[in-house]
Parts: C-alpha cells; sequence; structure tokens
C-alpha cells in the first residue's frame, strides 16, 4: 500500500515517467527538488484587469478572454511592471491520478522580491491548490508588489509539492518530534504548528532587516549577485529591539530561531492569527527536507520573513510570535537533502535578501 504523505523526488520522476506530469519543452533534472516540482514560465504574458480564479465549470482561458488587457511575447524579455496583473501560461501540465493533490508555493527568491506569484487551475476555486485527479493546464498569475521584473520563458518562480492523503502532525505529534530532534533550541511554541518569533536584537550590530525602497530600477530575474542592494533596499536597524511598520511598505527580517525540518518531514510557513497584528509574514512557504538537519551542512537555519503591513502603522518587537510551521510527513525519504548535492542558495542563513543582491 503506498504510504501518505508528501511525494519526494524520486516519486516525482515517476510520475514524469508515468506522464501524470509533462511539459513542452520536458522537464529538467534541475526543477526537482527533494519535495517539489520547480514550475517554469510560459513564452506569453496576459495583462489582465484583475486577479481572478476559473471557477467550478469554467477554464481559464474562458476567462482571460474576459479579462484580458493585452498579450506580451516573453521570448526576448519583457517587463512585468509593479503594480500590475499578469496571467502567464506554465510549460508544465498535470494528469493527476485519483488520490494524488497538489499545492503551490512561490520560491524563496521570488517571494524575497516581493513578487505575488500563484498557481490557478481551470474550474480552481482556490490559489495555489490543485485538487486530486486534476487533469489540465496551469498557470502562474504575477503581480510585482516592489520592484518591476524582467520576465523570459523558463524561468522558475514557483514550486508544486505533491500529496498522497493528509500528513500533517498534530501538536502532540509535533512535541514528540522535538523532543526527539530538536525542531528550535529552547521551548517550542506548539498551537496548530511551531510558532516562530522575529529577532529585532541581533547578537551584534544593530541591523534587524530591510524595507524595500519605493522607486527603483527594473530587476532581471535570470541576474544573480548584479544588483546593488543599496539602490532597492533600505537598511532597518534598531537599538531597542523593536521597529514601527508602515502601512502598505514591505520588509524583510529573520526569524529569531534556527529552524531544523529532519529528512522524513516537510514543512510550510503559514500565517498567524490576523489578531496579532496589522501585518502578515507570507509568500514563500516551503522548507524542505533536509534544511537546517546538521548531516546536510547545517545546525538549524533562521527562516527569513517576508513582511507587508496593512492598514495602520504597527510596532513590532523583539520575540513576537509571527508565524508558525505546519509539519508534514514524508511518503518516503528523499534520495536528496536541502543543501545535500544540490544548490541550495539558503542553507544556514540568516537575514538574507533574494539571491540576485549583492552582499552589502
Amino acid at each position: 500500500m503506498s504510504r501518505i504523505g508528501v511525494l519526494p523526488a524520486q516519486n516525482l520522476r515517476a510520475m514524469i515517467t508515468r506522464a501524470e506530469i509533462t511539459a513542452e519543452p520536458p522537464i529538467t533534472e534541475a526543477q526537482i527538488q527533494p519535495a517539489s516540482l520547480d514550475l517554469r514560465l510560459g513564452d506569453r504574458a496576459f495583462r489582465v484587469r484583475a486577479s481572478f480564479l476559473a471557477g467550478k465549470g469554467r477554464t481559464v482561458a474562458e476567462r482571460l478572454a474576459d479579462f484580458e488587457m493585452h498579450q506580451m511575447e516573453l521570448s526576448a524579455g519583457a517587463v512585468l511592471e509593479k503594480g500590475c496583473v499578469y496571467v502567464v501560461p506554465l510549460m508544465e501540465h498535470l494528469a493527476l491520478p485519483t488520490g494524488i493533490q497538489a499545492v503551490a508555493n512561490a520560491k524563496s527568491s521570488t517571494g524575497r522580491l516581493d513578487l505575488l506569484t500563484r498557481i490557478i487551475t481551470d474550474n480552481g476555486t482556490e490559489f495555489d491548490r490543485v485538487p486530486e485527479g486534476y487533469h489540465g493546464p496551469l498557470y502562474a498569475e504575477i503581480c510585482p508588489r516592489s520592484f518591476s521584473v524582467l520576465a523570459r520563458p523558463g524561468m522558475r518562480l514557483n514550486q508544486i509539492r505533491f500529496r498522497r492523503g493528509q500528513a500533517v502532525l498534530t501538536d502532540a505529534e509535533l512535541a514528540a518530534l522535538h523532543t526527539a530532534q530538536t525542531l528550535v533550541p529552547g521551548i517550542p511554541v506548539i498551537s496548530d504548528g511551531l510558532g516562530f518569533s522575529v529577532d529585532l536584537r541581533p547578537r551584534s550590530g544593530t541591523l534587524v532587516g530591510y524595507r524595500a525602497k519605493p522607486h527603483t530600477g527594473v530587476i532581471d530575474l535570470d541576474r544573480i549577485g548584479a544588483y546593488n542592494t543599496a539602490d532597492f533596499w533600505e537598511e532597518l536597524h534598531s537599538t531597542d529591539g523593536q521597529i514601527i511598520l508602515d502601512p502598505g511598505a514591505f520588509y524583510i527580517l529573520v526569524s529569531r530561531e534556527a529552524v531544523h525540518i529532519p529528512p522524513e518531514y516537510a514543512a510550510e510557513m503559514a500565517p498567524y492569527l490576523a489578531m496579532v497584528g496589522e501585518f502578515r509574514v507570507h509568500y514563500a512557504g516551503f522548507f524542505d527536507p533536509g534544511f537546517g538537519h546538521a548531516p546536510a551542512g547545517g545546525e538549524g537555519a533562521r527562516g527569513v520573513l517576508e513582511v507587508r503591513c496593512h492598514e495602520a502603522p504597527f510596532v513590532l518587537e523583539h520575540g513576537q510570535i509571527v508565524g508558525r510551521l505546519v509539519y508534514e510527513r514524508m511518503a518516503e525519504r528523499p534520495e536528496r537533502l536541502y543543501g545535500v548535492e544540490i544548490a541550495s542558495n539558503y542553507q544556514g542563513q540568516g537575514l538574507k535578501l533574494s539571491k540576485h543582491f549583492n552582499v552589502l
């Protein structure tokens, strides 16, 4: 009997062989991660009037006819402008068997650029959720919120994770896992997942984060380490363990806890209770098996927090709980872990911007 849980890389390869995941051009090995598959932009973007879901009984193509403003070829590179909404057909196509469902999320670098990217499907009633047995195309909705970006076909902004059944750990199971394998230093905060807090008292210096500048140039998503940090970000310093978040502003902060994801588990970042404040920690939500795992080259890795403040200025204080990690069992241990034999840009990270920026 097939085990429930998140499907690892070796299962994804089997799905590709069985044509349950197809693509044109074919899927590459570089797309296959320990517990997810990177998705690639196609060759055309549709500028639309507003974000939308297809809804039951309707296709994304039908809705595009309702909301499309104009089309853009991506083959030579095209600028996706800040504040606009685009829909891009992806190269990948799904023919999921009964019992297999999927959930998508932005890749780490995508979230750290404040690119709101979500997957939509035919008949879809939720973003980033693909029901079991889905047969059809995938589309990325892209809304650059802080920076305009240059996009091309084949760029990987989203990732998709496949599941058989539900294997989310209960709070009691999560507490037992922490006792056995130490998920975070100290006493864990466990309530519908593993709580994590913000670090506003760094061990050295006063730098606690970055705030996106409102008027910047375009970021070419293929250029790694090419941009001067100071041209796009303002440093945030604190001497008293607190900062004031401005409405509408986007921040990069870091968790106080060093997080550990054991090899037999995967995790997803989820928002904490809305009542804790006028802000949200969001975007890049997948944590792969082996993140912060000692044999994979780490002793816990702190989570980077992508924070947007909402209606009112809000005082954020050191140690305040801002989010939670929901742990799930893997169906099998991945053949490779995050940080081992694969390019892992953020293993062992602290406060870190996306890979597009050089170090100050």
